[in-house]
């Protein structure tokens, strides 16, 4: 398919998509995917949570603002609903951990839905499956997100606001002239555009190498999750207050060894691995999925003893670990919407109003209080 458009957007996963969306509001837009199916790699092998005070400064903001926006996302897009309640216990069962949560503590000290201490026996009340720990804390606005529901949801409203999205559609060519770029693909189409919009996740540098436009250094990390079948799947749930039942809180270690999220009849570990990749089809390493199930049994009454099935996902990041947006002067045109690591999800509603915004050269939403300034690629030398 050959065809002009204002903007193009090289990227399929929620960065592209969601950017996409939002900039189809004042603009045509085509969407380019590498894969047939949509979303494959990082989106689709997301823990899926949302977790106010998550990540570098710059995305605690995003979530926070994020977390209205989900439900408008809900009637806009009309999707079922994207998030369920699940808080987060933060655990700390040594010295490493026990400096690591306090530092935490510290620093998200009076910010919105930031993390408060806990009781040790309390922690051990709310999740009786963990040995006790020394230190604890609690974040109660956390809840599990449906990253595909939304990213559906985002796809559909795309299309519904006239956007194009072209699957089997990998850029392997990149050029500006007089009159704009030239996106040429894998599968034989030619897009001609106005600007470019580099949401690819872990290809995002190597799509900027096209179009010879330096990058940030950005630099994909592997994370490795494993479903394990619960021996007694009633301990995975807890009372709730009113009568019921609820699963237990997603648990983590503060030093980021390890975490737990339970589901219906199995629990998903991860050892919180970041190991250092390239772009592809990430796979899970069996050390990593050996060293979750020790952890997690080290650190609870689990008795986790299989796995019925482990994945991996690339996480990208900014060597500040923030969000990279925007253009560099010397390359007008061609802007960076990349380095959301492990908060795409969970800050994807309002990262991509900001990042749109800053494509259009528009003033940031009202309800995002952060300085696009420290969210702008210009803050790096080029790579």
């Amino acid at each position: 398919m050959d065809g002009d458009t204002d903007l193009v957007v090289v990227g399929g996963g929620i960065a592209g998509v969601s950017v996409a969306y939002e900039l189809a509001a004042h603009a045509r837009v085509t969407l380019l995917e590498a894969e047939h199916d949509l979303p494959v790699h990082s989106t689709a092998r997301s823990a899926a949570t949302y977790i106010p005070g998550h990540g570098a400064g710059p995305f605690r903001a995003l979530i926070d603002a994020s977390g209205p926006r989900f439900a408008v996302l809900e009637r806009e897009l009309d999707t079922p609903p994207l998030l369920a309640p699940r808080p987060v216990l933060t655990v700390a069962e040594d010295d490493e951990a026990v400096a690591a949560l306090a530092a935490t503590l510290d620093e998200q000290r009076g910010e919105p839905g930031a993390p408060v201490p806990l009781d040790p026996d309390e922690a051990v009340a709310r999740c009786p499956v963990l040995h006790r720990p020394r230190a604890a804390a609690w974040t109660p606005g956390a809840c599990d997100a449906d990253a595909i529901a939304l990213h559906d949801g985002y796809r559909r409203g795309l299309l519904a606001r006239g956007g194009t999205v072209l699957r089997d559609a990998r850029a392997v060519a990149i050029s500006r002239d007089g009159s704009g770029w030239t996106v040429d693909t894998a599968g034989g189409q030619r897009v001609r555009a106005a600007e470019v919009v580099d949401a690819a996740g872990a290809w995002t540098e190597q799509v900027a190498a096209l179009a010879g436009v330096p990058g940030a250094g950005l630099r994909p990390y592997r994370r490795t999750i494993a479903a394990c079948p619960a021996p007694d799947p009633a301990r995975l749930r807890v009372p709730d207050g009113a009568g019921g039942s609820a699963p237990l809180p997603l648990t983590a270690d503060a030093a980021e060894r390890w975490y737990l999220k339970a589901e219906t009849d199995a629990v998903l570990v991860s050892p919180a691995d970041e190991t250092p990749a390239e772009p592809g089809d990430a796979r899970a390493d069996e050390l990593d999925v050996a060293l979750a199930l020790d952890r997690v049994g080290a650190a609870t009454t689990l008795g986790l003893r299989s796995v019925r099935t482990a994945w991996a996902g690339l996480r990208t990041f900014a060597p500040d670990r923030g969000p990279v947006l925007g253009a560099r002067p010397e390359h007008p045109g061609f802007h960076f919407v990349a380095g959301q690591g492990g908060s795409g999800i969970e800050s994807a509603p309002a990262l991509a109003a900001v990042a749109a915004a800053v494509v259009l050269g528009k003033p940031l939403p009202d309800d995002v209080a952060l300085d696009p300034d420290v969210c702008s690629i210009t803050r790096f030398a080029a790579v």
